[in-house]
């Protein structure tokens, strides 16, 4: 009698005995099966990787790149930092950025002060 070993990634180990039909029948439905979960996962590693490349970055994630980058060494106020964001291609209008600066100021990644009655927001 026919007797067949399949090894999954897994690491299961299924052993098959019957009529060599039957064998080969369960071997071509284990291998189908296999190659189709490889093509979904293809499939679906394509979609998340697109996905990823459509995302837009948000105001907060500009800022804190440019934070990254050394432009608040200086203290900068909201329409330096609107222009700075312009010149990189991004349009943030200040009123926007009000809201996105006192939020990272509140999670401590900036800090601010009054300068000549404006805000001014720095390392």
């Amino acid at each position: 009698m026919p007797k067949a070993t399949i090894k999954s990634k897994t690491g299961a180990v299924i052993i098959v005995e019957g009529t060599h039909k039957e064998v080969s029948d369960i071997l071509n439905t284990f291998e189908r099966t296999a190659t189709i979960g490889q093509a979904k996962a293809e499939m679906a590693r394509g979609r998340a990787e697109k996905k990823d490349q459509k995302k837009r970055a948000n105001a907060s994630d500009l800022v804190v790149t440019l934070k990254e980058e050394g432009f608040f060494d200086k203290p900068k106020g909201l329409s330096d930092i609107a222009n700075a964001l312009e010149e990189k291609g991004y349009l943030c209008p200040i009123t926007t950025l009000s809201g996105v600066m006192l939020g990272l100021v509140q999670k401590q990644l900036f800090r601010r002060k009054k300068l000549e009655g404006k805000w001014v927001y720095g390392k």
